[in-house]
């Protein structure tokens, strides 16, 4: 019995994270494609065909044979979709990046420090996270803009002779955005940086190596799996992030969540705005699966 139940209870542990999986991602997933492949409708909810247990499997299939893809060939068709994805994947990869140059000396700052303060240093970065989202972000409206305190501080240093239009441009997104995601890359790079040995440094350079060579032969590859996990936690959200560029980004910034926004809810096109969610996580899969062999072939190496 005790055999038994212990194989029971190894296979509940590996079946629950794929029964949160099915409810939580699959299921809501084939939903939005399910509205996808329909029709707009003047009703609640605003397409068809809408299913109901009392059709039966004849009504269920006579349904499904209304579905079509026309949804798809309108996105493709119209150049609006297209450049909303590409300027979305342009800016959270250039987020990504400045998050990248300003989180790794960060990281590598908190690992070198010594032992004892080094949980200050990591309170310190998830300091943030006590704060709501959205005041973060509207805060930065009031440092941005051109009578707050970023511009009125250049002013009175004489660097400036009149405000700078940041607020409602794409700087003021990558801004946004970097600030928003910086302890998503900071914590993966420092937990790689921390668990390094520095040993292997002291060698690099007993061999002849700078300070400087030591770090791009030694401590950067040793810390690639904490880049691309700092990597994919800022860029996947920063694709479909709607909050930062509606508040901070001007009418000229186009991203697709904002464009998702306004399907789903100014023009009511559920199932367009469903298609273009659709394409979304397909094309954000591509960069998971990219982190997923990454990540093996890593494990794969360190044994």
């Amino acid at each position: 019995m005790g055999k038994l139940g212990s194989a029971f209870y190894n296979r509940l542990v590996i079946i629950i994270p794929y029964v949160w999986l099915l409810l939580f991602f699959l299921a809501p997933f084939f939903i939005v494609f399910r509205i996808s492949l329909s029709t707009t409708a003047i009703a609640m909810p605003p397409y068809e065909p809408v299913f109901s247990l009392g059709d039966g499997w004849a009504g269920f299939w006579e349904k499904v044979s209304t579905f079509s893809f026309d949804n798809y060939s309108y996105l493709i068709d119209d150049p609006l979709y297209m450049k909303s994805y590409i300027s979305s994947l342009v800016i959270a990869g250039i987020s990504t990046f400045l998050t990248l140059l300003i989180a790794y000396p960060i990281a590598y700052g908190m690992a070198q420090a010594p032992r004892s303060i080094r949980p200050t240093l990591l309170m310190l970065v998830v300091l943030p996270f006590w704060t709501s989202f959205l005041i973060r972000v509207y805060s930065w409206i009031a440092i941005l803009k051109p009578e707050g305190l970023f511009n009125q501080l250049l002013l009175s240093l004489h660097v400036i002779d009149s405000p700078l239009i940041i607020l409602n441009t794409n700087v003021a997104v990558y801004i946004g955005i970097v600030y928003s995601y910086l302890p998503f890359m900071v914590l993966p790079l420092y937990s790689s940086l921390e668990k390094m040995d520095g040993t292997l440094i002291e060698a690099a350079q007993d061999l002849g190596c700078t300070p400087i060579s030591a770090f791009w032969r030694v401590t950067f590859p040793l810390s690639l799996p904490g880049v691309l996990a700092g990597c994919m936690l800022v860029f996947i959200p920063a694709v479909g992030e709607f909050v930062i560029p509606d508040l901070l980004g001007g009418s000229q910034t186009l991203m697709i969540g904002k464009t998702l926004w306004n399907e789903f809810n100014a023009n009511r096109d559920w199932p367009v705005s469903s298609a273009v969610a659709t394409i979304l996580l397909l094309i954000l899969v591509i960069p998971i699966v990219f982190f997923q062999n990454a990540q093996a072939k890593a494990d794969e190496q360190g044994r």
